[in-house]
């Protein structure tokens, strides 16, 4: 008989990894990040413990959507108030604030509890150029694929 494995905190060993969002299709880019960040892809993966690393993404203003989301794509707020939603369109949006362009689509594919909401707070850092300020970490630099189209 096998026992099953349940990761401990002393097993989990959290590492840093930087990705280059250029020209790589936004929701591509956020599935790999979310696993990233959760863990999933670690031998040790437990689903009630935080076995995930840390995501550094670079480059959020060059990002690719697909086919006419650049047009039609919107984010939604709502300001408490009756009748107020607010829709945000995606060149607005990755005009003014790329980051949470990346930031929204990878929350999207996080579970809503207590774990997925501190994985990404904790684990995730998007940042519009090229430059960040987490050398200290050694990142590890994933590589995406890029999109063919133009």
């Amino acid at each position: 008989m096998f026992k099953t494995f349940s990761a401990t905190p002393s097993d989990i060993q959290q590492d840093w990894y930087v990705v280059d969002a250029e020209d790589v299709v936004l929701g591509r880019l956020a599935t790999e990040v979310a696993r990233i960040i959760r863990g999933k892809h670690k031998p040790i993966f437990t689903p009630h413990m935080d076995t995930g690393d840390g995501v550094i993404v670079i480059n959020a203003s060059k990002v690719r959507v697909t086919g006419r989301k650049a047009e039609q794509k919107e984010y939604f707020r709502h300001t408490g108030y009756m009748g107020h939603e607010r829709f945000t369109p995606f060149a607005t949006m990755l005009a003014k604030h790329p980051e949470r362009v990346i930031e929204k689509a990878v929350y999207g594919m996080l579970p809503k509890t207590a774990l997925g909401r501190n994985a990404l707070r904790g684990k995730l850092r998007v940042y519009a150029g090229a430059e960040h300020p987490h050398t200290a970490q050694m990142p590890k630099t994933l590589t995406l694929p890029k999109s063919e189209a133009k």
